[in-house]
């Protein structure tokens, strides 16, 4: 029988390299400060043995576990995929692993998922928008959990939030609305309950309603999950009204492509008949036909930033500091001035 052959170790590789040990770990965990001919030595050796960092001897050494947690509100479409990338990409630039989690919208798997990745040793957390109950900040405070929000700047609540400001955002997108003409407008919203940026949306068109004398309560609003069927089934369910609103406002890009494919299946013109516009600027604004006008936002500045931001809080235990991003309205043709 053969036997089994034993990982190999530190040592092994500083072997075949004809290098100390120091230099093996210089190569590994900072690499910049080696020249380069020794660490193309060092690293092709990792590669020919099989090389495997011991973890739990880093972890043990630096009582931290290079991990970090991020709980997002669903893996099913794009709104969060580019930020999430380049928020992986700088803490693994910085020596961190990335464990993600999806609750679903649903606020008791998030709270179970947050609880779950302290309890085996993230260093940290990400968490989308501000909304859930007072109990999961006194949890995190209590352990001392460092925590960063993203897709939403709120600077008044005390975990620091790296964002933008989804109200001021979707007013000037409103506002821009108004001014074509629009003055019977509908709204497609996500579901606020527990969901910040889509409350302060909805406020936003309120608000940009209230500064040109329209009356906000006359703003109908159909809530629905993210989905493009269900954007499809609420417009269609906005259109059935006897007075059709001229301009349609959604929440995001994703109900607003179910939209726009609604009104084609009913034979209305966009925006000829109707006009719509979305939230977001993912790749799916500008492939709809009419192309979506839209609010940009800065998705992959916001993951890096906030990458820099947590890890900042991790290695230094500081509070955090708020970062608004801005955003702004991308013009395309769903969107044209009232008949």
């Amino acid at each position: 029988m053969s036997k089994l052959r034993s990982a190999p170790t530190l040592d092994d590789v500083a072997r075949k390299a004809g290098v100390s040990t120091a230099t093996v770990s210089r190569c590994l965990n900072d690499p910049e400060r080696v020249v380069t001919a020794t660490r193309e030595r060092v690293m092709s050796a990792v590669t020919t043995l099989g090389y495997t960092p011991n973890f739990a001897a880093r972890v043990m050494a630096a009582k931290r576990s290079f991990t970090i947690g991020a709980i997002i509100p669903t893996m099913e479409n794009a709104i969060f995929a580019r930020g999430l990338q380049a928020f992986q990409e700088e803490i693994h630039r910085q020596g961190y692993t990335l464990l993600v989690s999806s609750s679903a919208y649903r606020p008791e798997d998030e709270e179970e998922q947050i609880r779950t990745l302290v309890a085996r040793g993230a260093d940290g957390l990400l968490l989308i928008g501000h909304d859930r109950a007072p109990r999961i900040f006194d949890f995190l405070e209590q352990r001392k959990m460092p925590t960063v929000v993203a897709w939403s700047f709120i600077p008044e609540k005390d975990t620091p939030s790296i964002g933008f400001n989804n109200r001021q955002a979707m007013k000037a997108l409103a506002a821009k609305v108004i001014k074509l003409g629009h003055t019977r407008l509908a709204a497609i919203s996500g579901i606020r309950q527990g969901n910040d940026r889509a409350r302060l949306r909805i406020e936003g068109i309120k608000d940009a309603m209230e500064m040109n004398n329209l009356p906000p309560d006359s703003l109908p609003i159909i809530e629905t999950s993210y989905e493009i069927e269900n954007g499809a089934e609420a417009f269609a369910n906005l259109m059935s009204q006897t007075e059709r609103p001229t301009a349609v406002l959604c929440g995001n890009d994703v109900l607003a492509v179910g939209a726009v494919r609604q009104a084609q299946d009913m034979g209305i013109r966009v925006p000829d008949d109707v006009s719509v516009t979305g939230f977001d600027d993912i790749e799916l604004a500008r492939i709809i036909n009419p192309p979506l006008t839209t609010v940009h936002v800065p998705h992959r500045e916001m993951g890096r930033k906030a990458a820099q931001a947590l890890i900042e809080m991790i290695e230094t235990g500081s509070a955090g500091q708020s970062l608004e991003l801005p955003t702004e309205i991308v013009s395309r043709q769903s969107l044209d001035r009232a008949n």
